[in-house]
């Protein structure tokens, strides 16, 4: 028992050395640790060139993974054939594409954003099943090249309910603008004759949602949105749900770099020109993209 009293009391003032040890902390790194401190912590954010300015521009590449089922009904009642473009065409799942943006600060809580993206797509594969396909039937074993071309415009005004210097988060209102150009093709080498169908469409998607934009440190940001709207114009049925999350780092006054997540996902119904369809599409997948802001500051009361 005393053995093991005096083994610690030994133990006792080995770890209250060691604890000594460690929590001596150099003096010359001191400074070093609180000029870090002061410069993520220490400035204004009405200051900061990448943050509230009157316009901001964004280009970049994005990268998507995509999930396509159509469905497209002929003039001479061919019942079309519902259609999954990656399973059944050989369209790849993933792809990159061209993303743009340009936000104006209308005002302290007001501001009004456009967004752009293209997107083209080709394949060609031998047939699995036998597919109708607008005014023809495409045969089993048939080669066939399909086209999924499109280009989506965005405009959208958003509030900011709530306004401070380091965060702002409101609500949005806008439209997406579908311009979908759809094609299939038999390949004259498979049977006497070659025919296509083809099946265009513009689909105006209006939508509400709700954002937020915080400032993380001195040159980061961060950005989110998420948008959902279920509606009928004319002769066309659209559901969509659209949401995004970036966030930016500056890299020298204003030009920043930004790496994010975006995701489209909906369906439209459509009768134009006597044909019917339908397509149902999403796309998920990253973002990167360059962003140059210019223009004075917006001014927020603290």
């Amino acid at each position: 028992m005393k053995k093991l009293f005096c083994f610690m009391i030994v133990s006792l003032f080995w770890f209250s050395a060691k604890a000594q040890d460690v929590a001596q902390i150099p003096t010359d790194t001191l400074p070093a640790l609180q000029n870090n401190a002061k410069e993520f912590q220490d400035y204004d954010a009405d200051d900061l060139p990448w943050h509230n300015r009157r316009f901001k521009v964004s280009a970049g590449g994005f990268f998507p993974v995509n999930n396509t089922v159509v469905q497209v009904e002929g003039n001479n009642g061919n019942i079309g054939t519902e259609v999954d473009l990656e399973s059944d065409l050989g369209f790849s799942k993933s792809t990159a594409s061209f993303l743009g943006t340009f936000d104006w600060r209308i005002s302290r809580r007001s501001r009004l954003g456009f967004e752009y993206f293209v997107l083209d797509r080709t394949a060609t594969k031998t047939l699995q099943r036998e597919i109708n396909f607008g005014d023809h039937t495409y045969p089993v074993n048939g080669s066939v090249r399909g086209t999924f071309n499109v280009q989506i415009a965005r405009i959208a005004y958003g509030y900011a309910i709530l306004s401070k210097p380091k965060y702002q988060a409101g609500l949005l209102i806008g439209a997406h603008v579908l311009f979908a150009d759809l094609g299939l093709k038999l390949n004259a080498n498979t049977q006497s004759v070659e025919y296509h169908d083809n099946f265009n469409f513009t689909a105006p998607l209006p939508d509400i949602g709700i954002w937020g934009e915080f400032v993380l440190g001195k040159r980061w940001g961060l950005y989110a949105n998420v948008n959902y709207l279920a509606v009928k114009i004319d002769e066309t049925d659209g559901r969509i749900i659209s949401y995004n999350l970036s966030v930016l780092y500056n890299v020298a006054q204003n030009f920043s770099l930004t790496a994010g997540y975006t995701g489209l996902n909906f369906r439209i119904d459509t009768v134009q020109d006597r044909l019917n369809g339908f397509l149902k599409w999403g796309y998920n997948g990253p973002t990167i993209t360059a962003v140059y802001t210019f223009g004075k500051h917006i001014q927020i009361r603290k």
